[in-house]
């Protein structure tokens, strides 16, 4: 996700993410404290779903080569990402489960896959939240007209997620959230024909 932040502002003119060492798949490198450790364990234990993101890419807007509309693009990069890595994850799920016909252990596939298809989901969704600093925010500050935008972009801060942290726990935003994860796992795995395999495994 923020790796697909990172190469796609570093397409669009801007190199700030590269010279820090993040257009890289390495997890470590883009690992955060409150979305990565604190909040998904607050949301596992209140909603039974981890929402949260990772460390986000710092991008130079000026340095874009259309700041505005790249701004959308560099930010629909990351869910953009997200859905591809569920897509994929579905194809391991399914491969796994014909090969688990005439060798049990290849289930361990269907297991990861199912996952992979659920930790994306809840990504995607969560980031496409419109409010900034998530991406969604990202796209809606890219269209709106100056007047709206610069008291909007004012939430382009850890104020900004922590109204996301007290909309997702203490609002009625999580039953907004939740199924539109499931809606995005069960049409996945419908994709791949494996629809009941896949709920099963998470009991949906």
């Amino acid at each position: 996700h923020e790796a697909a932040h990172a190469w796609v502002a570093l397409q669009l003119g801007d190199n700030t993410a590269q010279r820090l060492g993040r257009v890289t798949l390495n997890p470590i490198k883009h690992i955060d404290l409150m979305g990565t450790v604190i909040l998904p364990v607050l949301t596992l234990v209140t909603m039974g779903l981890a929402f949260g993101w990772a460390k986000p890419v710092l991008v130079n807007w000026h340095n874009l080569r259309q700041p505005r509309r790249d701004m959308a693009l560099v930010a629909i990069a990351g869910p953009g990402a997200n859905l591809l890595m569920a897509i994929l994850w579905a194809i391991v799920a399914k491969l796994g489960w014909l090969v688990a016909t005439q060798f049990e252990p290849a289930l361990f596939f269907v297991y990861m896959g199912g996952a992979g298809i659920l930790i994306n989901a809840i990504l995607m969704i969560f980031n496409l939240i419109p409010i900034l600093p998530l991406d969604g925010g990202r796209v809606l500050y890219s269209v709106l007209p100056p007047s709206l935008a610069k008291p909007f972009g004012l939430l382009d801060s850890y104020f900004g997620l922590l109204i996301v942290v007290v909309l997702v726990i203490l609002t009625p935003l999580k039953n907004l959230l939740i199924p539109l994860v499931k809606l995005m796992y069960e049409q996945l795995a419908w994709l791949v024909g494996m629809h009941e395999p896949l709920l099963a495994l998470i009991g949906w």
